[in-house]
């Protein structure tokens, strides 16, 4: 069955994650780095950018427990490989529950560790890819800073 709101949701999803694997494209050999005085280094970036996917993963197994309780093995997942490895690992897992995402979904309110009483999918998912986004920019803006020639094609994917 079409789930057009679905569709839309993750290509933008998996939109946001092909570009800051872009950005990750520009990193210096050393992760240790700290581009702003009082921030991160590119490599506590990196790892929150990871967790920021992981999101996705845990909103969608909420949906569905018993197809997707094979997300749980992220939880204990060894990161295995660089930044670009373990983003293509939390794409397919995110691809495979957009898979199963219903429209129909989007309205269910689940419980979460932040929210107890529950929000919807949708509040939910929308709030991962904003945290996605954000950082994204920060990883942009760190590595503007650093002196990457990064531009506006790197940061979105540039229509029309």
């Amino acid at each position: 069955m079409d789930q057009p709101l679905c569709a839309a949701l993750r290509a933008k999803v998996v939109e946001q994650i092909e570009r800051t694997v872009r950005l990750a494209g520009f990193l210096p050999g050393d992760l240790s780095v700290r581009p702003v005085e009082t921030g991160w280094t590119f490599e506590h970036l990196l790892d929150h950018l990871l967790l920021a996917m992981s999101g996705f993963c845990a909103v969608l197994a909420a949906v569905y427990p018993d197809r997707l309780a094979h997300f749980q093995q992220l939880r204990d997942r060894q990161a295995r490989g660089g930044f670009c490895e373990e983003a293509a690992v939390y794409r397919v897992r995110i691809e495979e529950g957009f898979d199963v995402l219903e429209d129909a979904a989007l309205s269910r309110v689940i419980p979460t560790i932040f929210v107890p009483e529950g929000q919807a999918v949708m509040t939910l998912l929308l709030g991962n890819l904003e945290h996605l986004v954000n950082h994204k920019h920060q990883l942009f803006m760190y590595l503007k800073i650093s002196g990457a020639a990064v531009g506006t094609g790197d940061l979105y994917r540039l229509r029309g």
